[in-house]
């Protein structure tokens, strides 16, 4: 899994000074498993590419040339992904707070068709503080980002940001809280506070942090059970240190009629939706939504942006051993 010495020698690199533009945009590789119970896991040939909004590097005319990845507090080592929330250009630190997406071979956006199926991914949250949200989730965008996947464009949710659209989020998280939240959407219409399983607000206060111990690695699993064709449940596991914790499921999703419900969500993985991965922090809310108050054991005013800033200089989110496939093929060993 993830070096902590790799990324410390990448924090120093990032803290030395600004980044070196890169020529041309490469995406930085990025290999994930799709897998089935009888053929195993078959590694793709992926790669990430940053949101079209994040800063890029601009030659002498004031053009926008090649995304800066490293600028952006993003890198990656062989199956892992590293995202930072503040790099340093010459003696300023200034928030990154990247959002990238899945893509595919062919330049468009990874599809991943998850209705009866599971997703996987190795985590590690233990440098990220209360007021932070390493976020691992999906959106129905379109495979083509509506003109160009290869450049990052055509983000959409359920909160209606680019346009609205069903949105799954798997794993939003840092080391002290956590939930998995479908947001349905019917049309223009979402499901914008969605169906949340929080185990905090649930009241297994000692699940996150201590029976999943978040100090280190652990490997999340989330199930999309289907039953006749529409989706059952959402159900979480965790894997770690060779012990499997089972956690909670979400069995029903708001109105079928207004936001199309648990079978809208399924409908939506059905179809296929985009992997994004981002860390962030909330200005406004401080992440209470997430960690503090009856949703987890932040105390307020925590996790305000320069709270982290100022004692969490180096807060980041690894993701890595990303697998998709048939219910029960992405943990074979």
């Amino acid at each position: 899994m993830y070096s902590k010495l790799l990324f410390a020698r990448l924090v120093a690199w990032l803290l030395a000074g600004p980044a070196i533009a890169q020529g041309a945009e490469e995406h930085p590789l990025l290999p994930t498993w799709k897998c089935t119970t009888s053929g195993g896991c078959v590694q793709q040939n992926t790669s990430i590419v940053l949101d079209k909004d994040s800063k890029y590097a601009t030659n002498a005319a004031g053009s926008r040339t090649a995304a800066d990845y490293t600028a952006m507090g993003v890198s990656t080592s062989g199956n892992a992904l590293t995202l930072a929330h503040y790099v340093k250009s010459g003696n300023t630190l200034n928030p990154a707070s990247p959002r990238v997406y899945l893509l595919d071979s062919d330049g468009n956006y990874v599809l991943m068709k998850l209705l009866g199926q599971e997703l996987t991914v190795d985590v590690d949250y233990s440098d990220v503080p209360c007021g932070e949200n390493g976020a691992f989730y999906l959106s129905e965008m379109a495979a083509d980002g509506r003109g160009n996947a290869s450049a990052g464009t055509g983000y959409c949710d359920a909160q209606c940001q680019g346009y609205c659209c069903n949105e799954m989020d798997v794993l939003e998280a840092n080391s002290k809280a956590t939930a998995m939240t479908g947001h349905p959407c019917n049309g223009n219409t979402c499901d914008k506070n969605g169906c949340a399983f929080n185990p905090y607000q649930s009241g297994q206060h000692n699940f996150w942090g201590q029976t999943v111990d978040t100090s280190k690695p652990f490997t999340v699993v989330t199930q999309f059970p289907a039953n006749g064709g529409k989706l059952s449940s959402i159900t979480r596991k965790y894997i770690q240190n060779g012990r499997q914790i089972n956690s909670g499921s979400v069995s029903s999703c708001g109105s079928e009629g207004s936001t199309g419900g648990l079978t809208g969500m399924g409908a939506a993985l059905g179809r296929g939706m985009v992997l994004a991965i981002s860390i962030w922090n909330d200005a406004t809310q401080q992440m209470a939504w997430l960690d503090s108050g009856v949703n987890g054991p932040c105390r307020s005013g925590e996790g305000t942006p320069a709270n982290i800033q100022a004692q969490h200089p180096g807060t980041h989110v690894v993701y890595s051993n990303i697998k998709w496939g048939d219910i029960g093929s992405t943990t074979k060993s």
